[in-house]
């Protein structure tokens, strides 16, 4: 059975619509089987930098324990769907599962990071300030204390359909290990994760990772992204090598109710292919 975890943060984002993201998740956990949401609070206000460089973090922190704590709830022959909110949400998750494996069974996790952006600044690197432009860099175990929930090495990360990076990303890329991938042929990107040696594995999807023509209701649509079809091939191969121990759906943020409704039918494809 999978539990969705409905996390409306919107503090992470730096885009101008972010506020929306609270919207966008509650209008996926609509159309949701009400008995198997489970709702995490979210702080109302943005929240202060608390000496850590990163935006609103206080916030921040407050919903990361909040997660881990709902993640507590989920019971062991079930996985959690995390449903955001922007793309930070995945930081605890990813750092719980990470921990739990490890403990329990002495599983490896990877992560799969579908993202049209590479969300591998850090504070001193970052435009913006924004949490959610740093999550994965934060996953690998740098950026701000205490935000920072190092979970896996760059060898068992791997970046799919990214194709907007600022330059500091290009080179943490080049120099660190990270896996990267198109995300265009679902076999070759299901042989790499297997390739890591991981046995887990951790999907992590920016609704961005999608192009523009297959979905409106995100806050930085770039031209040439995957379609539909390929990113449900892609969840679908990667599950069927190697068994999953959680995912997020984070990023849609709609400029409308009806904007909404007319997104939600893609989205509910990647759900299903994730559940």
């Amino acid at each position: 059975m999978t539990r969705f975890l409905i996390v409306p943060q919107w503090q992470g984002s730096p885009s101008a619509r972010a506020m929306s993201l609270a919207d966008g998740a509650e209008a996926i956990a609509g159309d949701l089987p009400h008995s198997a949401v489970l709702s995490v609070p979210v702080p109302l206000e943005a929240g202060e930098p608390i000496e850590t460089e990163v935006l609103r973090a206080s916030s921040l922190l407050r919903v990361q324990q909040a997660i881990v704590e709902a993640l507590g709830k989920v019971a062991p022959d079930e996985h959690a769907v995390l449903v955001g909110g922007d793309c930070s949400i995945s930081v605890p998750a990813i750092a719980h599962h990470a921990e739990h494996h490890a403990r329990t069974s002495g599983e490896t996790l990877a992560v799969v990071w579908f993202d049209a952006h590479g969300d591998l600044n850090t504070p001193g690197s970052s435009p913006s300030g924004s949490f959610a432009g740093m999550a994965l860099r934060t996953v690998l175990g740098e950026g701000a204390e205490p935000l920072t929930r190092g979970a896996v090495s760059p060898e068992h990360a791997t970046l799919v359909g990214a194709r907007s990076l600022d330059d500091a990303e290009a080179d943490f890329i080049a120099a660190s290990g990270i896996g990267t991938h198109a995300g265009d042929d679902a076999a070759d990107l299901a042989d790499a994760i297997v390739a890591t040696g991981a046995t887990r594995v951790y999907l992590h999807i920016d609704l961005d990772v999608l192009d523009p023509a297959e979905i409106t209701g995100v806050g930085d649509a770039v031209p040439f992204g995957l379609t539909r079809v390929q990113l449900v091939d892609a969840i679908r191969a990667i599950r069927e090598r190697v068994p999953l121990a959680g995912a997020t759906i984070a990023g849609f943020s709609p400029a409308s109710p009806l904007a909404a409704v007319e997104d939600l039918g893609a989205i509910l494809r990647i759900v299903g292919a994730l559940a």
